[in-house]
């Protein structure tokens, strides 16, 4: 009798905490899109210095993508989820690639949910 391996295959309580970070990240990266991004009054008034929350979230954003850090993120944490499958890689993964699609970096984003999709083909690490 051939034993084939397990695949990495989160449980349904994983599989539901990873729905609720995409689900935050998505959300908060629209909030972050549509309140700061595109909102012309807002985006002036943060370039011109205005000191709150919003406006600290904003230069973040324009720094994170002016350098591609959500793509360079997620793909990292995709790449390493490949080879070595990990629910903490899952939700780093899930959470830059949801900033970095949402957020126009999407080359680097992209590739990175082609890579954690194939690691679902993945074996699951030896349990012991």
């Amino acid at each position: 009798m051939v034993m084939t391996p397990r695949l990495f295959l989160p449980t349904a309580r994983q599989l539901n905490w990873l729905i609720v970070i995409a689900f935050l990240c998505v959300g908060e990266a629209l909030y972050l899109r549509h309140m700061a991004l595109e909102n012309s009054v807002t985006s002036l008034a943060c370039r011109a210095g205005l000191d709150t929350w919003l406006c600290a979230s904003f230069r973040l954003a324009i720094t994170l993508y002016e350098h591609e850090i959500f793509g360079s993120v997620a793909l990292a944490a995709a790449l390493l989820n490949l080879f070595r499958p990990s629910l903490v890689l899952v939700a780093l993964a899930l959470a830059a690639l949801s900033f970095g699609l949402v957020l126009h970096n999407a080359d680097l984003s992209a590739l990175a949910a082609a890579a954690l999709i194939l690691s679902l083909a993945r074996p699951a690490p030896a349990q012991g």
